[in-house]
């Protein structure tokens, strides 16, 4: 058994470890971004890795954004009808679906399918020393390899969150006027209403930022396993869980800074 004593005196070291990494990843983060407007731009690499990763995320980020919109629709209508403020019950639910739940579940679903798949491929590569190889040969792996998958993921980031957002919205919809026994004029008009411009503009953005965090994590944890193949298997799933911890942190800090900075409308 671990003396207590030694996991305290462990501690710090630990946390200096996790703090370096996470500057490395911040590093290579900014390395990717300058390298996005270096040429020659790798046109044929981002087609394919977008393709993938829209393959593999589409159909389930469709199959969990339908349950995601009736149960945010069934909870507020629930609770609208407490109230008495049925009437607000669209705007609610499509505004929550939009600016939240949309984002999040394309960025769940990019991270599991496409960025796993780019960890463990960029993950084999390193521990075949191909990384090594193009490093050797004067070939950046940030620009060849890392761009074209962070902008792929990005992508498909971006325009699968406006497929979630659809989807929710008409899977809301369908529970609150057909099972709640709402009325569709109630809930296109408190939609309207209540709605802006810019609770789209930050679901982009969100879904932007998401995307580009999937990427640049699951590169920079494919580029740095440890232990041969079961290290691959390991940094994927340490970039999964990753992902989802920057995403969470980063949805709540930008939803802060847009409901200080955007008035509601009506306001």
């Amino acid at each position: 058994m671990t003396n207590p004593v030694t996991l305290l005196a462990r501690a710090p070291v630990k946390a200096a470890a996790a703090l370096r990494e996470f500057g490395r990843m911040c590093a290579m983060g900014i390395d990717v971004v300058l390298a996005m407007f270096r040429r020659p731009v790798q046109v044929r690499e981002f087609i394919q890795q977008f393709w993938f990763i829209a393959s593999v995320s589409i159909t389930p980020a469709i199959l969990v954004s339908i349950p995601f919109g009736a149960v945010i629709s069934l909870q507020l209508g629930s609770l609208t009808s407490q109230i008495g403020a049925q009437q607000f019950n669209g705007a609610a639910s499509v505004l929550a679906v939009v600016q939240q739940a949309s984002p999040i579940v394309t960025t769940l679903i990019i991270a599991g399918a496409g960025g796993s798949a780019i960890c463990a491929d960029l993950g084999a590569r390193s521990i075949r020393e191909e990384i090594d190889a193009m490093e050797v040969l004067g070939v950046s792996p940030i620009h060849r390899l890392i761009v074209p998958r962070v902008q792929a993921a990005i992508g498909v980031s971006v325009l699968l969150n406006g497929l979630v957002s659809v989807v929710g919205v008409l899977g809301g919809y369908f529970f609150n006027v057909i099972v709640q026994g709402g009325t569709p004029g109630a809930y296109l008009a408190s939609f309207n209403a209540l709605a802006q411009l810019p609770d789209l503009v930050i679901s982009s953005i969100k879904a932007f930022i998401f995307g580009f965090l999937a990427g640049v994590v699951a590169a920079y944890r494919g580029l740095n396993p440890r232990g041969g193949p079961k290290g691959v298997g390991d940094v994927v799933n340490q970039s999964v869980v990753i992902t989802f911890l920057l995403l969470f942190f980063v949805n709540t800090v930008l939803t802060a800074l847009y409901l200080q900075l955007v008035p509601a409308k009506g306001t």
